[in-house]
């Protein structure tokens, strides 16, 4: 039988029974809400994303998130310091509907990045990640800048996986180290530009959800309807999904695109 968005809210309110979680399912939306009713704190799931995972590893997609919820409301009911921790500070992309406050309306430390997508700033906690809000950094006298500054040097230390492959004459370069954080590798300028000097073509990079990146040497119009595709369906199938839309790259500069059906981007 075909999972469904209510039967999948009733199955993870199955497997994540606690007397002090409560939940919101939101049909709009297609997310449910996982907050603990005494901190407030919480999580949200995009179900279609689970959805077309249980499609293909079946229980095992049910089991991850599962574990994630339970991680991500032990972790949020604790106290967590930056001083110490500076190598775990990590930058997140996320879609600019993403909130900019916590539940508590505490702000969060973000910084803008294109039309589509915004750059927030996490403490990776090793199963999870907690994002850093100003409470976190009044606390211990942490700056904005300082947080960036050390995000991205955190950023250009992790290893990089490159899967390549050639589709219609198009190069299609896939980043999925699966460390929480290949969609933030957009934000490595050495990497980008590494992958600009070998683009024969016209270079677009895309950023469908938090696990992978998509870099593109598009040398025919076929390769920008096939990009197009392929990120509507990565962007349909992550657990936390950011933008279905591409982007050009050029003169070390990122350009939303609308590809249409058989025709070339319109920025």
């Amino acid at each position: 039988m075909k999972m469904t968005s209510r039967k999948l809210v009733e199955t993870l309110k199955g497997n994540l029974s606690n007397p002090q979680w409560q939940f919101e399912f939101d049909r709009e939306k297609d997310t449910l809400r996982v907050e603990d009713s005494l901190s407030k704190k919480g999580v949200t799931l995009s179900l279609p994303g689970i959805i077309a995972k249980y499609e293909i590893s079946k229980q095992k997609a049910i089991d991850e998130v599962v574990y994630y919820v339970k991680e991500a409301l032990t972790v949020m009911n604790e106290q967590q310091d930056l001083s110490g921790k500076e190598k775990n500070i990590f930058p997140v992309i996320r879609s600019t509907s993403f909130p900019t406050e916590s539940n508590e309306g505490i702000a969060l430390c973000y910084s803008e990045h294109t039309a589509e997508t915004r750059i927030y700033y996490a403490l990776d906690l090793g199963s999870t990640y907690r994002l850093i809000d100003e409470k976190m950094m009044k606390r211990e006298n942490w700056t904005k800048d300082q947080i960036k500054e050390v995000a991205a040097f955190n950023l250009r230390s992790l290893k990089t996986s490159v899967k390549e492959d050639l589709v219609a004459g198009n190069v299609f370069y896939f980043l999925n180290a699966n460390d929480g954080y290949d969609a933030s590798r957009i934000l490595n300028e050495s990497l980008l530009q590494s992958f600009a000097e070998k683009i024969e073509g016209k270079m677009a990079v895309a950023v469908p959800h938090q696990d992978v990146l998509i870099v593109v040497d598009v040398r025919n119009d076929t390769g920008y309807d096939i990009l197009a595709q392929l990120t509507m369906s990565f962007f349909a199938s992550g657990t936390v999904p950011i933008t279905a839309l591409s982007f050009l790259y050029e003169n070390n500069e990122l350009e939303p695109i609308f590809i249409l059906g058989k025709n070339k981007p319109h920025k």
